[in-house]
């Protein structure tokens, strides 16, 4: 599933393209049809990302909800629109000097709302590393409190908002912090260094459009060995990476099942403090 990243990218390259413009708006798959036509010829105000959520606003407060799931993909591609390939659920297009067209894919929800539904989603996520007004109390509040552990925490999206499997395992890498930890054992600083982090991790994401987490003297360049060779990209610590050497101490890298999905730490750069050990999950 894409990361928060991946859908802030998306919202500015989709404000950069239509913002300002009215917009062809068309469903090919015929899913999305009865709503766009009453979207059809609107102009599109601007994008905006929550998470792994993104907001479509257009003229007449009026707002299309995009959540991509596992396998959705929005492409903006600048050019005139093709005949679509495929089962397009949503398709933008803007004519003029300058044609662009975007295409919605296999999105687990595409909804037509008012800004106040859009408002309810946006209010039942924690805060977004990535927006300035996020509020990172919100979340130390709740981890303080709990014993679920920190690894489950990070990627409840009611807890931090855009945190995926890549960018939970690796912010937890980076700060030694072991995964099973239950939260209310980290200390406030602890949690205020994973935050940190996120925000600088998740930006460079944004500017980049890949997730690279390792440190400069951790680069093939600098260690002298090859790229990472993976269909996810990115230089990274842990993730993916089980059984292999770990580029800080050399241990090799461990995997487990955390609540359905797997999580990858270091047994020695994330020693599991003694207090923890036996704990549940």
């Amino acid at each position: 599933m894409p990361e928060g990243h991946t859908l802030r990218r998306l919202a500015v390259r989709l404000t950069d393209a239509f913002a300002g413009h009215p917009v062809r708006v068309s469903s090919p798959q015929g899913r999305f049809e009865a709503e766009a036509r009453l979207l059809d010829g609107t102009v599109l105000e601007r994008a905006d990302s929550a998470g792994k959520h993104l907001f479509v606003e257009l003229a007449g407060e009026r707002v299309v909800h995009v959540h991509l799931g596992l396998i959705g993909a929005f492409d903006v591609v600048e050019g005139p629109a093709p005949a679509p390939v495929g089962a397009v659920r949503l398709r933008l297009e803007r004519g003029g000097a300058h044609p662009t067209y975007a295409d919605l894919r296999g999105a687990i929800v595409c909804d037509l709302v008012t800004p106040e539904e859009a408002a309810a989603v946006r209010a039942r996520l924690g805060p977004d590393p990535l927006r300035a007004d996020a509020d990172p109390d919100r979340a130390w509040q709740r981890i303080r409190r709990s014993e679920r552990s920190i690894g489950d925490l990070l990627m409840d999206q009611a807890v931090v908002a855009g945190v995926g499997n890549v960018y939970r395992a690796e912010v937890l890498f980076r700060q030694r912090i072991h995964p099973l930890r239950p939260g209310r054992r980290l200390t406030r600083a602890q949690f205020r260094a994973v935050w940190d982090d996120l925000v600088l991790l998740m930006a460079e994401g944004v500017r980049t459009g890949r997730i690279d987490t390792v440190r400069p003297e951790h680069t093939p360049e600098v260690m002298g060995r090859d790229p990472r060779r993976d269909d996810h990209g990115g230089e990274v610590y842990v993730y993916r990476r089980q059984g292999q050497p770990c580029w800080v101490c050399g241990s090799r890298i461990r995997t487990e099942t955390l609540n359905g999905r797997n999580s990858f730490w270091c047994p020695r750069c994330q020693r599991r403090p003694r207090q923890d050990a036996g704990r549940t999950r």
